[in-house]
């Protein structure tokens, strides 16, 4: 039985555009209207995060910044260790000129760049830091190896009292792989990429926020 539901925001409930989806808007309300907790799960920074799950009247607390940060109920917690990332930021603009993306100066546990370059190329240059670094179609980041979305969105729903198995996680891009792997039930929407896709229990036929309503109507209210 499904008793959360996690959801990655660019491209899952937004389109390629970053304009959000009025189906993934109105399936969210009626999830939550259920009573099952929406778990906003993230790359965004925490007060972006933060204002969306305000204006959508999500309960289940948020995953913010790749898992770096979370917060419930007015808690929050900071699980990456910005410094690592910062260093490694620091070498590779030395190697190229790479740029943070915009509202870089609000992240508290990783770096966001633009994809001005190839994340290939940033792996090889960053290959000898302790860092992961992950391509969510939006922008490239350097995140702290320890943390990420999976292993986070899981202490967020141990504060509602909800077990790994009993969520349900839709996602689209590379940063969604250990958000999936942690879950009980792994959507990918159509437009993910297809690593995502090979891992997930279910493909939706519809990509972004058609998508996610398809998946709920799979899964929540069949």
């Amino acid at each position: 039985m499904i008793k959360a539901l996690a959801l990655d925001i660019d491209g899952t409930i937004t389109d390629k555009n970053r304009r959000g989806c009025i189906s993934a808007i109105d399936t969210i309300y009626r999830v939550e209207e259920s009573g099952i907790p929406v778990i906003i799960t993230t790359g965004n920074i925490l007060c972006f995060t933060n204002a969306l799950s305000i204006f959508l009247a999500t309960s289940g607390g948020v995953v913010a910044e790749n898992g770096g940060v979370i917060e419930y109920n007015g808690s929050r917690n900071v699980l990456g260790n910005f410094e690592v990332c910062l260093d490694a930021y620091n070498h590779l603009k030395s190697e190229i000129p790479v740029e943070k993306v915009q509202n870089s100066h609000l992240r508290i546990s990783e770096i966001a760049i633009t994809r001005k370059f190839p994340v290939q190329t940033i792996k090889e240059i960053l290959e000898d830091f302790d860092v992961r670094v992950y391509d969510s179609k939006f922008a490239i980041h350097i995140t702290d190896p320890s943390v990420s979305k999976g292993s986070s969105v899981i202490k967020v729903a141990e504060k509602i009292n909800v077990k790994a198995s009993e969520i349900l996680a839709i996602g689209d891009s590379e940063n969604d792989i250990e958000f999936l792997q942690a879950v009980g039930v792994k959507v990918a929407v159509s437009n993910a990429d297809q690593e995502l896709k090979d891992i997930a229990d279910y493909v939706t036929n519809q990509p972004h926020g058609n998508g996610v309503k398809e998946a709920v109507e799979k899964y929540i209210f069949d």
